[in-house]
């Protein structure tokens, strides 16, 4: 672990790896909501969580640094899930790529359970992990000048799940009808660091046997 000043008032604690970074994201949020530690803001990325809004961060550095901050798996216990048609254009690409048929692709995106580990790119975007990291996929060599709304996607170790229509370069297997970002809605994002996460087949893709998701939930929206 390496903590970083930030201007006046904040840190940046850098840690060797994605899991390290959603587990001490937890425990951070943990200690503050048992009044531990004085932040404003705690946001995590794929390596790093900024803490911004502290009074004394000479302070809170010394003692992250003196304590190693055990990072541990709690935090968030709320299930979003969110319903999917395996039909995406780039379905067949992805299964090549895992070396399976297409059904296959969809069987085990459904069967995994994600979680969101940062969010970013755009307001309601969400970085999911949770496929195993013989699963990953290389970004397309050509990105898309425009990827539809609701579209889910693979890219490296993580799934998304784009909250508009937008430029992209992410593999594109399937899609929902869910709002990742709603203003008018009180949280807008749908997804939230922490969040869990269940894709459920909605009707059959190429392949695909349509039936419920496995795994306990709510629904998409969920809170």
């Amino acid at each position: 672990m390496r903590v970083l000043p930030v201007g006046s008032d904040a840190l940046l604690v850098e840690v060797s790896c994605g899991q390290e970074a959603q587990a001490l994201h937890s425990e951070l949020l943990r200690r503050r909501a048992a009044g531990l530690l004085p932040v404003e803001e705690i946001v995590p990325a794929a390596r790093t969580v900024l803490l911004d809004g502290l009074a004394d961060p000479d302070r809170v550095a010394r003692e992250l640094v003196a304590a190693e901050v055990p990072v541990t798996s709690g935090g968030e216990k709320r299930i979003v899930e969110l319903p999917v048609r395996y039909d995406g254009p780039d379905l067949a690409a992805v299964a090549a790529h895992w070396g399976v048929a297409e059904r296959e692709v969809a069987r085990v995106h459904a069967a995994t359970e994600f979680r969101v580990a940062f969010c970013g790119f755009a307001p309601g975007f969400g970085y999911l992990t949770g496929l195993p990291e013989r699963f990953d996929v290389p970004r397309r060599a050509t990105p898309r000048t425009a990827v539809p709304a609701g579209a889910v996607a693979l890219a490296g170790p993580y799934t998304g799940v784009y909250p508009r229509s937008s430029p992209g370069g992410w593999q594109l297997i399937g899609t929902t009808d869910a709002v990742l970002w709603d203003h008018a809605r009180v949280p807008a994002a749908l997804l939230s660091p922490g969040t869990r996460v269940r894709f459920v087949p909605e009707q059959a893709g190429p392949g695909q046997q349509a039936g419920p998701g496995p795994g306990p939930g709510g629904t998409a929206g969920a809170s």
